[in-house]
């Protein structure tokens, strides 16, 4: 019996922004691995510049990868010619951040969605329009919405629009950049209810960007945690926010307000405080991005580079302390907070 494959596998993925007129370049990210199966949401975390938008952009080849690879279903899609790119498009879609920067003003919402359609269907015209009124259904907005400008409507339903515009082609995965940064709360809980109910219908794989990190935790199976265009930690969900290890999703997730007073009184007396200011993403330091930075840091962290490690089965961090008290022989608690 073959083992199913993964919908989406990224493996050492770097993308480098040359500086114009030097020698020198950003690194945008670097040596990225990761995967994600039918039914799965990953959630990307970390501060705004660690890399998130970059590698939901280069999954899509909205950006051409420097090195490392991006395999849909299996075929490796960095090095397709945009010929053979565009038969795979129909797979993979994404929900922007802003709903109404990511229509156009001057065409009505409907003859949006049905796009797609006109290119990857072969559907007649009353049959894109028939398909169009399902979509929108299916994403619980008024088919009478497909005949307005996109002005017209509330954020939170215009954001159901671009949902239902992503799924006309049928896809396998979605990359959900911020898909609700821009709405309010109510809103918020609607569209979210709304991707989840999806997945469970369809089996989407979902490719989570977010600042949101309450929001990640109860939508999330997975989570990497991204600094400095690296991911430093990754595992499931609760055992990440249960349990961080690496020093630097420690100081992530105690940025999280508490609703009890205690609690956060309780957490700040412990935390993994970061000093000093984040490295350039020009001049990297030579060893642990984080080093200059972290209070556990010894000689080796500012001058060896780290590998992404697994240290108990199914996580992983790229710290040498998190790695060394985890020996060989099984799992350990995370770094003292």
């Amino acid at each position: 019996m073959t083992a199913e494959l993964p919908v989406l596998k990224i493996e050492n993925l770097s993308v480098h922004f040359p500086i114009r007129g030097t020698r020198r370049v950003v690194h945008a990210c670097d040596e990225v691995s990761f995967q994600l199966m039918a039914g799965q949401t990953l959630g990307l975390i970390g501060e705004s510049g660690s890399g998130k938008t970059t590698i939901g952009r280069c999954t899509l080849r909205l950006l051409d990868p420097t090195s490392g690879s991006v395999l849909l279903k299996g075929e490796d899609i960095s090095r397709l010619k945009r010929r053979q790119l565009r038969r795979l498009r129909a797979n993979m879609q994404i929900v922007f951040q802003e709903p109404l920067e990511s229509f156009s003003p001057a065409l009505t919402v409907g003859s949006q969605i049905e796009l797609p359609l006109r290119v990857f269907s072969g559907l007649n015209s009353s049959a894109r329009k028939a398909r169009v009124f399902e979509l929108l259904e299916r994403v619980g907005v008024p088919t009478g919405s497909a005949g307005v400008l996109p002005s017209s409507l509330p954020a939170g339903v215009l954001q159901k629009c671009a949902i239902a515009r992503a799924l006309a082609t049928d896809p396998q995965l979605l990359v959900l950049d911020e898909p609700t940064s821009a709405l309010a709360p109510e809103a918020e809980a609607e569209v979210m209810e709304l991707l989840g109910r999806l997945q469970r219908d369809s089996g989407l794989a979902y490719l989570f960007i977010s600042h949101n990190l309450s929001l990640v935790r109860s939508f999330c199976d997975l989570v990497a945690v991204m600094y400095l265009g690296q991911i430093v930690e990754f595992g499931p969900q609760s055992t990440v926010y249960d349990s961080p290890s690496h020093p630097y999703t420690q100081a992530l997730l105690n940025s999280i307000l508490r609703p009890d007073p205690r609690q956060r009184l309780e957490r700040a007396g412990g935390r993994a405080d970061l000093q000093g200011e984040i490295p350039s993403p020009i001049d990297l330091p030579p060893g642990c991005y984080l080093a200059t930075r972290c209070k556990f840091a010894v000689d080796r962290c500012h001058t060896e580079r780290q590998e992404l490690t697994e240290f108990e089965p199914g996580r992983q961090a790229r710290c040498w302390r998190v790695n060394e008290l985890s020996g060989s022989s099984g799992p350990v608690a995370s770094l003292p907070r």
